[in-house]
């Protein structure tokens, strides 16, 4: 296996979503949505004193000889402060890899590392009753993704090493991240606009107008608009079938089952993201209205109508359920 090199740039293989992915064996392995699955159950519980430190070595020197993987991050705005990067791996296979995982920073290959930050797995599965045909499951693509919350002082480009111990041996996968002043996308503590979502009834009935989720979900009663500022609500900007990675259809199905368990405590609504269902038309209006130009999005907001948590791409159960508890403070 080649040596890592931590000038290039690796790109993850997410392209095409998952909606029409089959699930047929989607209860394989799992238990209350977690996956048996020993590396996964690793994965989730990781400290930085699992990972080698950093002692003041170059991104390069942490690298090392360390077999190399691919790393794809899934988010795309980053500023200066505490930023979440979520991101997934595939080994020289293409399959998705999954051990105790961190992340080293640095602004060139030969400056000196800041971390690690612990990146633990969070499950993209769900139990039974909410899988739809683009769920994950353990034996599917992918299960579970990665995020850190990692510091990042300046604006500017940024090499990201991931370090991860998967089958008692360490690799390394690397990518770049650009760091920018700007973040046009409605931020924690401030209120969001009042966009107007599409339901039901605004679509005259019409459902797969507005939900490319098979089955639909019954995320669409209600208007963001109506009900911003009266009680908490999880807004999520997904398209199941459309998505332009595997991750749109599990999303959904986490917000379902949120949705089960919450859903006496704040409004779910769920807003398709392009106009007609054709990409070449362009973002809806109320992804426009948000400022954003990537999907999926999740957007918690509290009773007094300020956003209490913001995820990007993709995110597991266990941030969507932080996401959730956040807005019901």
């Amino acid at each position: 296996m080649r040596r890592l090199a931590i000038t290039s740039l690796l790109v993850l293989a997410l392209a095409g979503c998952g909606g029409d992915t089959k699930s047929d064996d989607a209860s394989k392995g799992t238990e209350d949505g977690v996956p048996f699955g020993d590396a996964i159950r690793e994965a989730r519980s990781v400290e930085a004193g699992d990972l080698p430190a950093a002692r003041g070595r170059t991104l390069q020197q942490i690298a090392g000889r360390l077999p190399a993987i691919q790393l794809g991050p899934a988010t795309s705005i980053y500023t200066p402060g505490t930023n979440r990067l979520a991101f997934g791996m595939l080994d020289q296979t293409n399959t998705f890899v999954y051990g105790k995982t961190g992340i080293y920073l640095a602004r060139t290959p030969d400056g000196r590392a800041l971390g690690p930050f612990a990146a633990p797995a969070d499950p993209l599965l769900v139990e039974a009753p909410f899988r739809s045909r683009g769920a994950a499951h353990p034996s599917g693509e992918i299960a579970a993704i990665y995020n850190a919350s990692v510091d990042l002082p300046r604006t500017g480009k940024w090499y990201v090493l991931a370090v991860t111990r998967s089958q008692g041996k360490l690799f390394g996968a690397a990518s770049t991240i650009e760091v920018t002043g700007n973040d046009p996308v409605p931020a924690v503590g401030e209120q969001p606009p009042r966009v107007e979502t599409e339901t039901l009834a605004s679509a005259g009935g019409d459902i797969e107008s507005i939900d490319t989720r098979v089955p639909p979900s019954d995320m669409h009663g209600t208007d963001f608009r109506k009900v911003l500022g009266e009680k908490p609500v999880a807004l999520l900007f997904a398209t199941p079938r459309l998505c332009q990675t595997r991750v749109c259809g599990p999303v959904v199905d986490i917000a379902a089952q949120m949705q089960a368990q919450y859903g006496d405590q704040m409004e779910f609504i769920h807003q398709e993201v392009y106009v007609d269902n054709d990409v070449s038309k362009g973002y809806r209006a109320p992804l426009e209205g948000f400022g954003l130009r990537t999907e999926p999005w999740l957007f918690t907001i509290d009773a007094d109508g300020r956003v209490a948590a913001r995820l990007e791409g993709s995110f597991g159960v266990d941030e969507f359920r932080d996401a959730v508890e956040a807005a019901l403070g």
